[in-house]
């Protein structure tokens, strides 16, 4: 399985390459697209100090490899990894770690990009952000600047 919900921080580059190793595609690939996203100390408010996520585990396991199955349809990949934080998360902290690994750059870089567009604004996922002056359940996500 190459998607999972972690409720542990996470290590990007420790997690890709050992996806990477574990794979056994050296010689085969000719691009690895990766993606990192990390939280913010702001949002559309400023001073956020912490974040709380949620999420159903079995809704999102569900979720997650059904990104990971479609991504593999649409292009010709060798292998995927989508890695999502839950629970307390710092600024600085790693949230989301995405790989795609393909013979060719399009493709990698393509599906990696749909990857997070898709995780960003449909995955289950809740969250709460907390400032010096309280706490509040976020309603949407940003856009993709």
């Amino acid at each position: 399985m190459s998607s999972w919900v972690s409720e542990q921080r996470i290590e990007p580059w420790e997690i890709i390459a050992k996806q990477q190793r574990a794979q056994d595609i050296a010689g085969q690939f000719g691009a690895t697209a990766s993606f990192v996203g990390t939280m913010r100390d702001f949002s559309d408010r400023p001073d956020i100090t912490k974040m709380l996520l949620e999420h159903y585990p079995a809704m999102t396991a569900r979720y997650l490899q059904k990104l990971e199955d479609k991504a593999k349809a649409q292009w010709r990949l060798l292998d995927c990894l989508i890695v999502h934080r839950v629970g307390e998360v710092l600024p600085g902290d790693a949230i989301v770690v995405i790989a795609c690994w393909s013979a060719h750059r399009r493709a990698a870089l393509d599906a990696c990009d749909c990857l997070i567009e898709e995780l960003k604004y449909k995955a289950p996922f809740w969250k709460k952000e907390f400032t010096e002056q309280g706490q509040h359940w976020v309603s949407g996500n940003t856009d993709g600047h």
